[in-house]
């Protein structure tokens, strides 16, 4: 393959888990996927049939990955894994609703929410720490399928921040989009281009609900 051709990316968020229902923050953490997550990851392969997906890579956290796991079992693909496509470090609130972290530690809910990418939460990382390692991520999946179809099993943060450098959006700036579990999402990388094809495609869950990042 040529390494100018450009990569063909689907990126998706895993299925609604346990957690997502209850509003309570992961992280770093983990909680199983739900009735409907279990559903969403079959229907979400059958989305991604057509598509000519050649590889699979997904996020080594457990929802991602059992998410991973049920589509590659339908398209006939390995799942490989690559820590860089997890979910941001939410340290001291990860477990904790929103609502919890603000009671518990005002200041740093003051600090987060401010919206500034370089805010750290303790423990944590930043937002902008997360989307250096998942851009350098898919840019390496970029070089070395080149030409190629790559599937990305990752999380709601991780696809914000593919959004953002797609779309040339400073990561100061609220998000305006949705982030919905299991929606399709596709990209076209070359290098340091890149371009957005599609975004929050759910005709294949044939109106099965799903959730938005809270």
């Amino acid at each position: 393959m040529n390494s100018t051709e450009p990569t063909i990316l689907y990126a998706v968020r895993h299925g609604e888990t346990e957690w997502n229902l209850a509003g309570r923050q992961q992280g770093h953490l983990d909680s199983p996927l739900t009735e409907s997550g279990i559903k969403q990851a079959p229907a979400l392969a059958d989305g991604l049939l057509a598509k000519g997906i050649d590889v699979l890579y997904s996020s080594d956290l457990g929802r991602a990955l059992h998410t991973s796991e049920l589509i590659g079992t339908k398209i006939a693909l390995p799942v490989n894994t690559d820590r860089r496509l997890s979910e941001r470090h939410l340290g001291t609130m990860q477990g904790l609703t929103k609502e919890a972290f603000r009671q518990q530690f005002p200041g740093e809910w003051a600090d987060f929410h401010s919206g500034d990418p370089d805010y750290c939460f303790p423990g944590g990382e930043s937002a902008r720490q997360r989307y250096e390692r998942s851009v350098s991520c898919v840019e390496d999946l970029a070089q070395r399928y080149p030409g190629q179809t790559v599937l990305v099993v990752t999380h709601g943060g991780v696809l914000n921040g593919l959004f953002y450098k797609a779309t040339r959006i400073p990561l100061s700036e609220p998000r305006q989009f949705s982030l919905f579990n299991a929606a399709i999402n596709s990209f076209s990388v070359c290098g340091d281009s890149w371009r957005l094809e599609s975004w929050g495609d759910t005709c294949h869950l044939r109106g099965m609900p799903t959730l938005d990042d809270n």
